[in-house]
């Protein structure tokens, strides 16, 4: 018996939540090396390379440091490093972790001034123009915005926040989290003027959780010269220093490390715009199994949908963690829970880093028969609709 699963089951376990996503044999391969001295010259030159390819992905030329903690640790570090006490910033709350990261700013002596939305749709740029028009003594210090929501499967377009930003002539900062979306979707730091990027390695760039990144614009660091929180394992000043040389100033996860050497190496021989197509293609699939299902997509804009994962909503009176325990029990596949509000109302299908057209078709499967035998109510041939787009769009 496998040691995660709690009784005797035939065939490979489907992971379909949004993350952790499934780790490519490659990637476990090189962090099954042996653990080299993070003191040694070997790791110098090792970090240093590492350190100046994870830079693709950002797609900027900023510096990235890296951190053994989950995404948490990425949102803490960000504030931390460029805001003081009792500092005003506007948070856009797009779902569950734009709630969780004002809750955090909120812990550090943050005082954070709410967008709200109704949790179906990303950030409204002109909200955030307006707003910053209406604060003349730029008492506003940061704007915070959720890249991809992963509660809801809502995207909000940062290029158009930045422009937004700009149109205002306000100063702000711009925080954004790209935790689930960074490997996945499209997203350029230094194009769409991000201060300061935050993700974790447990979604598009196909790791385990362990490793947490800031990309830093110079904007940013400057900030952070004047900022007066307190910090000192997220400090970004002794990172910066140890990272010229290639190292780190506390113990780094080095077998993490590795893993992200050959996951970056994975990302960049497919080439970025082909691994966003590839995941744009299988979201597209999946609505159109979910609408030929008769069921409704949580995000309701379209500009909005999300390529890494697919939030559903069932009818009225219908249980989402009850169709979830149907299909893990009968299909051996796991799906994501609905988080906060959509508690029960949603469950979510994650289509997201190493992932090809049979692992979809096998997922949207495993629902279909889910909802026949949780006796949810839908319409026969989703799957059907899927494999019809995915053969006549290669």
């Amino acid at each position: 018996m496998a040691y995660y699963q709690s009784k005797p089951v035939s065939g490979r376990h489907f992971l379909q939540i949004p993350g952790p996503s499934n780790v490519p044999d490659r990637v476990l391969r090189a962090m099954d090396n042996p653990t080299m001295d993070h003191r040694g010259p070997d790791f110098g030159k090792f970090g240093k390379g590492l350190l100046e390819k994870i830079k693709a992905v950002f797609q900027t030329t900023s510096p990235v440091v890296i951190y053994p903690a989950s995404g948490t640790g990425a949102w803490e570090a960000a504030l931390t490093n460029t805001l003081s006490p009792g500092d005003r910033v506007l948070m856009v709350e797009t779902g569950w972790f734009a709630h969780l990261w004002r809750e955090l700013a909120e812990r550090l002596s943050i005082r954070p001034e709410l967008l709200g939305t109704d949790w179906r749709r990303g950030a409204d740029p002109a909200a955030i123009e307006a707003r910053l028009r209406e604060d003349k003594a730029h008492e506003i210090k940061a704007v915070c915005v959720v890249h991809n929501e992963t509660s809801t499967g809502a995207t909000s377009r940062v290029d158009e926040v930045r422009r937004a930003i700009d149109a205002a002539g306000h100063p702000a900062l711009l925080l954004v989290d790209t935790i689930s979306s960074l490997g996945s979707m499209d997203f350029k730091h230094d194009a769409w003027g991000v201060d300061v990027t935050i993700s974790g390695s447990q979604k598009g760039l196909m790791l385990p959780p362990g490793l947490s990144f800031n990309a830093i614009s110079a904007k940013a660091l400057k900030a952070a010269e004047t900022a007066k929180l307190p910090r000192s394992y997220w400090d970004w000043r002794p990172m910066l220093a140890a990272n010229a040389t290639g190292y780190f100033p506390s113990t780094p996860a080095t077998n993490l490390l590795y893993g992200l050497d050959a996951a970056v190496d994975m990302l960049v021989e497919e080439g970025l715009d082909n691994v966003f197509a590839r995941h744009d293609r299988f979201a597209e699939a999946t609505r159109r199994a979910v609408r030929q299902w008769g069921l409704e997509i949580q995000c309701e804009e379209p500009r909005h949908y999300s390529s890494v994962l697919t939030a559903v909503r069932l009818p009225e009176g219908h249980s989402a963690n009850a169709l979830r325990a149907t299909i893990l029990e009968k299909h051996n596949m796991s799906l994501g829970n609905g988080l906060g509000q959509l508690n029960d109302r949603v469950f979510r299908i994650g289509h997201l880093g190493d992932f090809g057209d049979l692992q979809l078709v096998g997922t949207l499967g495993g629902v279909e028969m889910g909802l026949k035998a949780a006796g949810v109510p839908y319409k026969p041939g989703g799957v059907q609709a899927a494999m019809d787009y995915l053969g006549g769009n290669a």
